[in-house]
């Protein structure tokens, strides 16, 4: 049984036998809307995510989800944070983040993975993204830019420079005195919104942390006949070395793995030597940054 046109309970099928809606919804409005009972609320084809906010038990638990299902909780609130930064296809935070809350003058509690501010943001700020209203992608970047400790801030406004197409110095002018901006500048100069990826900005950033030099970021690089042979992550062309970031997927997905093995000998044979960083390389930055540093030099002689 769909909802009736014009009825907004944050779920577009709900129904008395099981709930097989991919959003969150308002338990008690959908009661009252006699589109399921106290029963189903609370067997098993659903979950609770906040008070009085429900969802089949079919849909993904992750940020997205929750977030949407607290948006649910006051009306006319604001996601911000990590939550709304993965609403603006900017993913940056860990799986677990809890979701901001902005509800202007509104008396609500914080509780565990809901963390409410009381804030009054401007028309400029807030845009609406899948029916809920989030914080734009400057906003977003400039409230976790000031509030996350270096790394992750400069992974946070990377993401979401790139979706947003702003400028990072663009932060410094947004709302001056308030707590964390003291630290924007030192953010903002190690941004670069060509990182594709937050592991790529970790990355950049431990292997300059060590005393490698800059690198360049999307390199696209070309063989001895202009043929093009493929883009790196971050290099340095002079030596024509270069890092390349690879998750999981590039070692369990096999279609993913021999295009990277393709790609990894045509840059091997434009000349190019490229050194591949993990999750457990960057827990040894200095042994990532010494290979970078003796192949530099290699390279350099």
């Amino acid at each position: 049984m769909p909802l009736a046109p014009g009825r907004n309970l944050g779920a577009p099928a709900v129904v008395q036998q099981g709930v097989q809606s991919p959003r969150p919804f308002r338990g008690r409005q959908a009661r009252d809307a006699g589109l399921v009972t106290r029963g189903v609320l609370a067997g098993p084809t659903t979950r609770r995510l906040f008070p009085d906010v429900h969802v089949a038990v079919e849909a993904p638990d992750d940020l997205r989800t929750r977030a949407i299902a607290a948006s649910l909780l006051v009306p006319g609130a604001v996601v911000g944070g990590h939550a709304a930064a993965e609403l603006l296809d900017a993913s940056c935070g860990p799986v677990d983040a809890a979701v901001d809350l902005i509800v202007g003058r509104h008396r609500t509690r914080s509780r565990p993975g809901l963390r409410v501010r009381q804030d009054v943001l401007g028309d400029d700020e807030v845009v609406e993204v899948d029916g809920v209203r989030v914080t734009t992608a400057r906003r977003t970047a400039f409230d976790l830019a000031c509030r996350l400790e270096h790394v992750e801030a400069v992974v946070a406004v990377d993401a979401l420079a790139r979706v947003g197409r702003f400028a990072a110095e663009e932060l410094l002018a947004l709302r001056p005195g308030a707590r964390g901006t003291r630290r924007l500048p030192r953010v903002v100069a190690a941004v670069d919104p060509r990182a594709e990826s937050p592991p790529e900005t970790r990355t950049r950033l431990a292997l300059v942390a060590q005393g490698v030099p800059l690198p360049d970021l999307q390199v696209e690089v070309f063989d001895a006949h202009g043929i093009f042979a493929g883009r790196v992550d971050m290099g340095w062309r002079r030596a024509r070395v270069g890092v390349e970031y690879q998750g999981d997927h590039h070692r369990t997905d096999m279609v993913q793995w021999r295009r990277d093995q393709a790609r990894l000998a045509d840059l091997a044979a434009a000349g190019w030597l490229i050194i591949p960083a993990t999750a457990r390389t960057l827990r040894r930055p200095d042994v990532l940054a010494e290979q970078v540093m003796g192949a530099l030099a290699d390279r350099s002689r």
